[in-house]
């Protein structure tokens, strides 16, 4: 398996993101999959990175993300309950045929040291009840429930919150 750096609106990228909003259209029956309004520009670096993986025959197979979030300034920004420094793991994913490999473990450990060399002090996320492999994967790397929900699906009762220190 081969992991690189890709823009979040490569090719391979949207291919992948939209398998993986059919998954969540699958699992929450809700046919837009994920309405969080994600942009390329969240993903580039030094604010973010997004990182794609082949396998030995050079599909894409995997994805995640992670995008700098902050508290909100001002009465004119939304408060989702971010925090000064927060880096939010988005379009965590593996194609069925890939899973069980480590290859999402392998992601996230990139991911986490990303944001913490480019200065963030704690990954957040959002995932769901009906995805029990995602939240296995992330109880089992140190993330903890988060005291506050936070981001677009905070108000949701399938929505479940995680964070874990970088420093």
């Amino acid at each position: 398996m081969q992991i690189v750096s890709a823009p979040f609106d490569h090719p391979d990228a949207l291919k992948l993101n939209d398998l993986v909003l059919q998954e969540y259209a699958q699992r929450y029956g809700d046919p837009e999959g994920d309405a969080t309004v994600l942009d390329p520009s969240m993903f580039q670096p030094p604010r973010g990175l997004y990182l794609l993986a082949y396998d030995e025959a050079q599909r894409p197979v995997a994805t995640g993300g992670w995008r700098s979030m902050d508290a909100a300034r001002g009465a004119d920004e939304e408060d989702e309950n971010y925090a000064d420094g927060d880096a939010e793991l988005k379009r965590m994913f593996v194609v069925p045929q890939a899973r069980g490999q480590g290859l999402a473990r392998r992601i996230l450990a990139l991911l986490e040291q990303d944001a913490r060399e480019a200065g963030r002090t704690r990954m957040v996320l959002e995932t769901g009840t009906k995805q029990p492999e995602a939240i296995a994967l992330y109880t089992s790397a140190g993330y903890e429930p988060a005291v506050e929900k936070f981001g677009f699906y905070r108000f949701h009762e399938d929505s479940r919150c995680f964070t874990k220190p970088l420093r």
